[in-house]
């Protein structure tokens, strides 16, 4: 059964009105194809009415809709051969990210992601793609991996922020997510990273100083959560939506300040309603980011890489 947003009700309304519709007729003789028609010509003007114009605050809600797919999909669809590798040789095994070798279009790199999980169990053991430092340590292990191999890597970032338990704290947060975007920048291999969903505070950039950043027409991409912003600006979480307006996290304005590189679209209703549509685009887009960045030489990557985030502190960004 689809989960549906509050802002979604109409369009639940009316796809309720249809199945039902579609079950009476499955049961006997009448014939209602016309009014089925008539409904769905209507949800469908619908939906596209609403996502046409969607609020920051409803862009978060669709960035964090349970149905959306995560990084372990994207995976599944896009790489080949993917072997799995775990463990940051330190302390742990932390599931929050993914990472590992395998093929994407025919050639070999090695994928970095978030994973939220899919369902109540799988959220709890991928603690709802929160990291711990020895997540972040996994991810710089993996891009030594990668440049000692020679081997471009894609980073799938969905992630609320870095896990802000005491344990976490207490061996290393901070210093775990700063020595993973030095990774990133230092990185002498192509990095192409994409918002597929929540791109949250310093445990999303930690996976996406790329040389070239993707986001999703509905991901979000912030430097704290509307919920955050709110209770620390106005010490009340009245005011979230007015914080989502204010961070300006949503992929068409961070396009325009020169925070993204590119928006991938999204099928009509959202990326949960069309999985298989978004994950064929965005491997497009990910190929079409990595083709150039292959002919580049080691020190060109990192100096561009480099020089892209220098200018976004020039700009006041």
């Amino acid at each position: 059964m689809r989960h549906f947003l509050d802002f979604e009700k109409p369009i639940a309304e009316l796809e309720g009105q249809i199945e039902a519709l579609r079950h009476l007729s499955s049961g006997g003789d009448l014939n209602i194809a016309d009014e089925v028609a008539r409904l769905e010509a209507k949800a469908d003007r619908q939906l596209r009415q609403t996502y046409a114009k969607l609020s920051a605050w409803q862009k978060v809600q669709v960035a964090r809709h349970p149905e959306r797919p995560h990084a372990g999909d994207y995976v599944a669809a896009l790489i080949s051969e993917f072997t799995p590798l775990a463990g940051d040789r330190g302390f742990a095994e932390d599931r929050a990210i993914i990472g590992g070798i395998g093929r994407f279009r025919g050639r070999s790199v090695v994928v970095i992601g978030h994973e939220k999980g899919a369902d109540t169990e799988s959220r709890v053991r991928h603690n709802f793609g929160m990291a711990r430092p020895e997540g972040y340590r996994k991810a710089r292990r993996l891009m030594e991996l990668a440049e000692r191999f020679a081997l471009p890597v894609l980073a799938l970032v969905d992630t609320a922020g870095a896990y802000p338990g005491i344990d976490a704290e207490a061996r290393g947060q901070a210093e775990a997510i700063a020595r993973s975007i030095e990774a990133c920048l230092r990185l002498r291999v192509p990095l192409v990273a994409a918002i597929i969903g929540e791109g949250g505070s310093g445990g999303a950039i930690a996976l996406a100083a790329g040389n070239t950043v993707l986001m999703l027409e509905h991901a979000i991409y912030s430097v704290i959560s509307p919920e955050g912003c709110s209770s620390i600006l106005w010490r009340s979480a009245d005011n979230t939506q007015e914080a989502a307006e204010a961070l300006k996290l949503t992929a068409q304005d961070l396009l325009k300040l020169g925070v993204v590189d590119g928006v991938v679209p999204e099928p009509l209703g959202g990326a949960h309603r069309g999985a298989t549509e978004t994950i064929a685009a965005l491997g497009n887009a990910l190929d079409a980011a990595l083709q150039p960045l292959l002919a580049l030489d080691g020190a060109a990557l990192v100096t561009r890489r480099k020089q892209k985030f220098i200018e976004m502190g020039a700009h006041g960004l």
